[in-house]
């Protein structure tokens, strides 16, 4: 009974041992197969070597990269891995060099002495790396030519970063130049269409007839209408036609306008009883301006005289040639009702489309001679002026065998002939110098007996056929009068006449102060709304504010 069980416990132990030792046996054939397959992989990317690297070749990017980096070192080759670094080191600072370079382009420095420089470094680098094959005859790189090159790359990169520091901040500079220029150069553009806009919206506004000035004509016309027999036709008074007279000519169709003219005169005339006035307008406005000065006649015992265009029957399209033009311009709508379309075409000159250059009252001034064959001398006066001076003096003014006294405008090179003539013409280029100084109407004395002997309105006649085509100068007085008193204008001093009210803030209180003739030429006149208000009062202050009809109509004044 005992042997049996001892042999039962031996039987017991030996199964246990020869477990543990099959365990041990696979454990140790696990691992001998884990490092066969270890060995086969390292021996198969061993012998998988890529082929040699070319004096041509560049890295590769990405995972082709990588994986090139991962063969290099496996192979355990350094000066591989030395050339390859070199190239990517040289390759991105040529990428850096041409930025520059384009940096350069872009900031118009094409001749700049940086931009060579940065061209011929990337030029060098370029020429660096496709030097001859680095490469022995067996495919193994050398080291000492190897070392050579990363030297002169080492050189080059060197210099690059040198340069790189030096223009970094003047191209930041310059950038930023360049970025300013382009936002000028964008604000100048937006500046010159607001120009010609505000040019254009302050014409509409200076030539439309404002509310107010429509109303006192209307108001005019019915006084005449409901009262006709207060209104009849006088008889011409020997005044009107006496040399001995101050006399004065004034076109215009504005009521209000011509009012004031005459009210300034006579308040500072010594002698208001020796002032003759010739009012001249259009048929439609004929008989509000004979109103008005029937129903408040002129002051100090000054003589006046209302006459439309169409009263001087001499003045039709057969004699003035600027009648046939005019007529010509209107039915080719050459009129300031297509301003807005031609605004981008003529930009800011709104001489052609304004309606009152192609008006005849503009161009009567031509026909003085004629229109007053007794007298000796008259000043002419446009409307959009105020007098605050006696100005007999300019009758006693030796015009030295001259037609016309004006106040000469010139000054540097503005207000030239050039700026109002067409001197590519061979007519206008032979007989005018282009810098000759133009003269102002407004306030002009002229001796019609040197006129007529001179024979001006002949003259001015015959350059006005010759401009038919409008080709000389544009539809205006100003450039044919400056053709017809060529060489017969006599300069006046600045005193007696001082201009720009109508446009010019800036002139002196002092000068104005001191001019015997203010005068409102440009497109603030001041009687509208947009006139400037620094020089207002001194028109306004010359209005009859006591005339019904002005406080009717509501003229703000």
């Amino acid at each position: 009974m005992a042997i049996a069980v001892r042999s039962s416990r031996g039987g017991g132990s030996g199964g246990v041992g020869a477990g543990f030792r099959s365990l041990f046996s696979y454990r140790i054939f696990i691992s001998a197969l884990f490092s066969l397959l270890f060995i086969a992989t390292v021996s198969v990317l061993l012998t998988s070597r890529p082929p040699p690297t070319h004096h041509h070749s560049r890295l590769p990017s990405g995972a082709n990269a990588y994986m090139h980096r991962t063969f290099l070192a496996l192979n355990s080759d350094p000066l591989k891995t030395r050339l390859d670094l070199i190239y990517k080191q040289a390759n991105d600072h040529i990428t850096l060099v041409k930025t520059y370079a384009a940096y350069a382009r872009k900031l118009k420095l094409e001749n700049s002495k940086q931009l060579k420089m940065f061209d011929d470094l990337a030029k060098n680098f370029s020429d660096l790396t496709s030097k001859p094959s680095l490469f022995e005859t067996d495919g193994n790189l050398d080291e000492d030519v190897l070392r050579q090159f990363e030297k002169e790359v080492k050189d080059r990169v060197k210099f690059a970063r040198l340069m790189v520091a030096e223009s970094k901040e003047n191209y930041d500079n310059q950038l930023k130049i360049q970025k300013l220029k382009d936002t000028i150069f964008s604000v100048s553009e937006s500046l010159g269409k607001a120009k010609k806009n505000g040019a254009l919206a302050s014409s509409i506004s200076a030539k439309s007839i404002p509310k107010s000035l429509h109303c006192l004509a209307m108001r005019l016309v019915e006084e005449r209408i409901s009262h006709p027999e207060k209104y009849k036709e006088e008889l011409p008074k020997a005044e009107f036609e006496d040399p001995s007279l101050y006399h004065y000519a004034v076109f215009s169709d504005n009521v209000i306008a011509v009012s004031v003219v005459v009210r300034s005169v006579v308040k500072n005339a010594e002698e208001p009883w020796k002032h003759v006035f010739h009012v001249v307008t259009d048929r439609m406005n004929v008989a509000a301006m004979k109103v008005w000065f029937r129903m408040r006649p002129v002051e100090g015992g000054a003589h006046l005289e209302v006459k439309a265009v169409e009263d001087y029957s001499f003045l039709n399209s057969s004699y003035a040639p600027v009648l046939r033009q005019i007529e010509s311009a209107k039915k080719q709508r050459f009129n300031f009702e297509k301003t807005t379309e031609n605004v981008t075409k003529y930009g800011s000159n709104m001489k052609l489309k304004n309606p009152e250059s192609m008006s005849m009252l503009n161009h009567l001034r031509f026909y003085l001679p004629e229109m007053y064959p007794k007298l000796h001398k008259i000043l002419l006066l446009d409307d959009d002026v105020v007098v605050q001076k006696d100005l007999t003096g300019l009758w006693k003014i030796d015009l030295a065998g001259k037609v016309n006294g004006a106040v000469e405008t010139c000054f540097g090179s503005f207000h030239r002939f050039s700026q109002y003539l067409n001197f590519t013409h061979p007519l206008i280029k032979e007989r005018f110098n282009p810098k000759a100084c133009a003269w102002a109407y407004g306030m002009n004395i002229f001796d019609l007996d040197t006129w007529r002997r001179e024979k001006c309105t002949e003259t001015y006649e015959e350059w006005q056929n010759l401009n038919e085509d409008r080709t000389l100068w544009k539809l205006d007085a100003l450039p044919p009068g400056l053709i017809t008193f060529y060489s017969l204008t006599k300069s006046l001093d600045k005193s007696w006449h001082v201009l720009g009210l109508g446009y010019n803030p800036s002139i002196s209180m002092d000068e104005i102060n001191n001019a015997a003739v203010i005068h409102y030429n440009g497109n603030m006149k001041p009687w509208l709304d947009i006139a400037m208000n620094q020089y207002k009062n001194l028109w306004t202050k010359y209005v009859d504010n006591d005339m019904e009809f002005v406080q009717m109509c509501n003229f703000g004044v």
